[in-house]
């Protein structure tokens, strides 16, 4: 499994990684220039090594995915070229398959080079950004993932959660309502016990890619990140909180967050593009160990419009194949494709899904369980279903669907009272924002009129295959686009428009 210095280095191999050695601040200048850098799209990795204030040797690593599809494809085992479209494919076929952890001794963990307790510990010594002005403070946790266990049944959850620094040995922990490590912590104190956690910065990229999303509530995050790269994570058992954490991580942050420890932390500027709910009142973890490598690396991301947003591509991929899974593990025949977009706030805000559509209201029905299953209904505001000669990940093809084959009067339905977030800018007073509702949008051929439907003008394979066959020859170095659905007349022209038989008279009549 590839570790947060191996993706470095390989991202540094294929030209994708920027190191910044002149001074920076860690105060809106290392999140500014990330914005600015990350306008163009396949924007480098910035690995800032020169950080005011900066102690422990410490270094700071943004937009390490961004819209570089190339380190995706790295940090889930993959050769370089693969198509966003065939990541989507790639990541829905291996998620479920399941592979635990591989526990190893805790001073064999890389992450334990490093040990600090008690007045020791300062964590404003880690170059911490303030990414915009009218955030509240230095963010210590925005990529990393939040190591919690169940307190019933025992599984360990994997999620990501922003903390903001609150104290040299405090930080906050902020939450949706609804999310896993939330209703861990609920059942804990209301037991009036302290929640164990552990904030985890610069972990193995995969552990990034799947703390970001969301796996059913018993399961644990570990054992679907091995399975998706087939090969286990490696952990430790903690004596300080008896959670099992990564041994790979740059920097490991333990702690307790105890029943009613709040105070204001916030706003943040998040991942739609607008600053969170005003300051409120959220939990705090007593950190009271922190290990680190040596010279350790935080992993930050920053959340802006796109294509600066570090979710960017990588959630596009990892929520379109897991709602793909939700849709074929409730029985949905048909679908080719799932994807969210990144411009649509960092991939929450729309799907598209792509079917082949087998019997009247399929598309209907893909739409609604699109919007409702576990992994896509957090925010989701815009679910559109097209056909399978559409390209899901491809939002020109998406757009080009909903303009000739969407009917704006009869194929809109509309789902109210759905689950949303505290962070959408658009819900006012702000105390109405956790509950939204979702366009279901069926920009699929009316399925009633499939063979009256003007037929969509199309390549010949055969065409195809020998102008790609030549593609160099014609002097492009870039490779050619794949394409999926041909002309299939068998005499080679294209098929007619169907004449109904009124236009077939009148045609005789003139």
């Amino acid at each position: 499994m590839l570790s947060l210095r191996q993706l470095l280095e390989e991202s540094r191999s294929i030209g994708e990684l920027k190191e910044i050695t002149q001074p920076v601040d860690w105060c809106e200048e290392m999140s500014g220039l990330n914005y600015l850098v990350a306008h163009r799209e396949n924007a480098p990795v910035l690995w800032f090594q020169n950080i005011k204030d900066a102690r422990y040797g410490s270094t700071a690593v943004f937009n390490l995915f961004g819209t570089g599809k190339e380190r995706i494809a790295a940090s889930l085992s993959l050769p370089k070229g693969r198509s966003i479209r065939e990541l989507v494919e790639f990541t829905k076929n291996n998620f479920g398959r399941k592979i635990p952890p591989r526990s190893i001794p805790a001073e064999k963990a890389p992450v334990n080079e490093i040990i600090q307790e008690g007045s020791a510990i300062d964590v404003t010594g880690f170059p911490a950004p303030k990414f915009w002005p009218l955030d509240g403070g230095r963010y210590l946790g925005t990529w990393d993932v939040l190591v919690t266990r169940d307190l019933e049944d025992g599984h360990i959850n994997l999620g990501t959660y922003r903390q903001m620094i609150h104290g040299p040995r405090e930080i906050f922990c902020y939450w949706s309502p609804g999310k896993d490590a939330r209703l861990q912590s609920e059942r804990y104190w209301a037991q009036n016990k302290p929640f164990p956690v552990a904030a985890v910065y610069g972990c193995d990229p995969a552990l990034l890619i799947v703390g970001c999303i969301t796996v059913a509530k018993t399961e644990s995050e570990y054992d679907f990140t091995g399975g998706l790269v087939n090969e286990p994570v490696e952990t430790f058992r903690s004596d300080l909180t008896g959670l099992d954490l990564p041994a790979s991580a740059e920097i490991i942050v333990e702690g307790f967050m105890h029943p009613g420890r709040l105070a204001k932390e916030g706003p943040f500027g998040e991942f739609t593009g607008y600053y969170g709910r005003p300051e409120a009142r959220t939990p705090l973890i007593d950190i009271q160990r922190v290990r680190m490598r040596k010279n350790p690396i935080l992993t930050c991301a920053l959340m802006a419009d796109y294509p600066a947003n570090e979710l960017g591509i990588v959630y596009g991929i990892v929520r379109g194949a897991k709602v793909w899974n939700d849709l074929e593990n409730l029985g949905v025949p048909g679908v080719k494709g799932v994807y969210c977009f990144p411009a649509a706030a960092g991939g929450f805000g729309m799907t598209a899904v792509s079917i082949e559509q087998r019997y009247p209201g399929h598309a209907a029905q893909t739409a609604a369980l699109a919007a409702q299953v576990p992994s896509g209904a957090y925010y989701s505001k815009l679910i559109v279903v097209v056909d399978d000669d559409v390209d899901p990940t491809d939002l020109h093809q998406v757009i080009w669907a909903m303009s000739t084959r969407f009917d704006p009067e009869k194929d809109i339905d509309i789902l109210r009272n759905t689950w949303s977030t505290w962070l959408d800018p658009t819900k006012n007073p702000p105390e109405e924002r956790i509950y939204g509702s979702k366009a279901l949008i069926n920009a699929c051929k009316e399925h009633k009129h499939l063979k009256v439907f003007s037929p969509r003008s199309r390549l010949r394979r055969e065409v195809y295959d020998r102008l790609v066959a030549r593609w160099s020859e014609f002097g492009f170095d870039y490779p050619p686009p794949r394409l999926t659905h041909f002309e299939e007349a068998l005499d080679g022209k294209s098929q007619a428009l169907p004449i109904r038989e009124d236009e077939e008279e009148s045609g005789r009549r003139m």
